[in-house]
């Protein structure tokens, strides 16, 4: 079967003969280059019914060993109060978070 391609706007267009239709008008597709052929599979909108679906993809053993555990450090929240400071105070400005009092006694 035989069609044409044609310039719409900045892009290239091609019509799809109804006979070829596997999906409605106005539905959002996937456009991808394999070589010299383009494929088109449809997008379709994932609902939370469709949970059991996904999920039965990953192998029964999937994170049987659970995540990976990664020690958090502890943080300088002082120097990231001064370094957030200067990244948002404009030259020439007072900053706009008033100063930390520290009480020493």
């Amino acid at each position: 079967m035989l069609t044409r391609v044609f310039k719409s706007g900045n892009s290239i267009a091609v019509r799809i003969p109804s006979e070829l239709a596997f999906i409605e008008a106005a539905t959002d597709v996937e456009i991808e280059r394999v070589g010299n052929t383009l494929v088109l599979r449809p997008i379709s909108n994932k609902t939370l019914a469709d949970l059991p679906v996904i999920l039965s993809a990953f192998s029964q053993d999937f994170m049987a060993q659970g995540r990976e555990f990664h020690e958090q450090q502890e943080r300088d929240w002082l120097l990231d109060d001064v370094v957030e400071t200067t990244r948002t105070r404009k030259p020439g400005k007072p900053s706009a978070k008033p100063a930390k009092q520290t009480k020493e006694g």
